[in-house]
């Protein structure tokens, strides 16, 4: 098995290559068609292209089938998840270039989130003390949670790199020690080459962002991936992993909430938003939230191979500190 895993790595090489060059390829067309210009809540100050993302799914998908090529592994169990990827894909893009309404986004999303938990066999259970039909509408709603919350969370350059490489990383550290397939690794290293080829255009200041085309994408595989670790007894490792994305993003919303705030309105107020407006620097910020997330990513792996419920508790319980302390810092500012 640590064979297997160990020889993906031209898997990686392959996203990277396959996203930087059709970056290279499109970027006439990424800086002439879909340009990303500054408003309010913007971080950027200067029209920037965006689209990246289209790059980044493309070179997962192409990546995944290669790394499914080599080693021999079956992949054609997976065509619905390819299938809602390019849904958001488009709805993204649409999104990006003439904005959509928060029906069809919304309408667009429950549909891809509902193929992939459509694919859990029945027999599947996260939290068996809850209903089946409870379960499953509720992992609806986290899934469609997850794929606006890595859309909420890119909002500076490298954010999304910051996030995205620590946790892929991790769920490739995770398959080593048994708890995702060897077509789940597949995918996992090959969301990890792409974003690392994206990720030299993106870093600050930033010269190409993702777009909705990458990020909606980007977080519907993250979904599918956690949701694999959670339903092979992992769910302590699969809440650690995105803790830092899933407390800024959820701290934000229960206080617009609280405010009277619309929250299907495009704001700027998440801790690492604010953080720059109190003399962080952009470097400073992703730097934080990816030391962070290498620690998070440390402790799934920890609590999975100690294999104890004490032990993943006592995990989880320091990686919220660890947020928590995080977020403290970022809302005090650079003093």
């Amino acid at each position: 098995m640590a064979l297997f895993h160990s020889s993906l790595f031209p898997v990686v090489v392959i996203a990277a290559a396959v996203s930087a060059g059709l970056i290279r390829a499109c970027w006439p067309l990424l800086a002439r068609y879909a340009l990303a210009r500054p408003n309010a809540r913007s971080s950027h100050t200067i029209p920037t292209p965006q689209g990246g993302g289209l790059a980044v799914v493309a070179g997962t998908i192409v990546a995944a089938l290669a790394g499914a090529a080599v080693t021999a592994e079956p992949m054609l169990a997976l065509w619905p998840l390819a299938g809602a990827v390019l849904l958001l894909a488009a709805t993204g893009a649409c999104d990006d270039l003439v904005h959509l309404s928060v029906t069809p986004r919304f309408l667009m999303q429950f549909i891809a989130v509902g193929v992939v938990v459509a694919m859990l066999p029945d027999e599947t259970r996260i939290v068996p003390l809850l209903p089946w039909w409870i379960e499953r509408a509720a992992l609806l709603v986290a899934g469609v949670y997850m794929v606006n919350l890595v859309n909420f969370m890119d909002g500076i350059d490298w954010m999304t790199v910051a996030e995205v490489v620590p946790v892929a990383a991790g769920l490739w550290a995770l398959a080593l020690l048994g708890a995702l397939s060897a077509s789940e690794s597949i995918v996992a290293v090959a969301l990890l080459g792409a974003i690392i080829g994206f990720a030299p255009f993106n870093r600050p200041v930033a010269k190409l962002f993702l777009g909705d085309v990458g990020s909606l994408p980007i977080g519907l595989i993250l979904f599918w991936l956690l949701l694999q670790l959670a339903a092979r007894g992992q769910l302590g490792a699969a809440l650690l992993l995105p803790l830092y994305y899933l407390a800024d993003a959820t701290v934000t919303l229960l206080r617009r909430l609280a405010r009277g705030d619309n929250v299907l309105q495009a704001h700027r107020t998440h801790f690492y938003q604010r953080a720059t407006d109190r003399g962080f620097s952009v470097g400073d910020v992703v730097a934080l939230v990816f030391l962070v997330n290498i620690v998070l990513a440390a402790l799934a792996v920890g609590a999975v191979a100690a294999a104890s419920a004490w032990i993943s508790g006592a995990a989880l319980a320091l990686g919220g500190a660890t947020v928590a302390g995080l977020l403290l810092h970022l809302a005090r500012g650079k003093r």
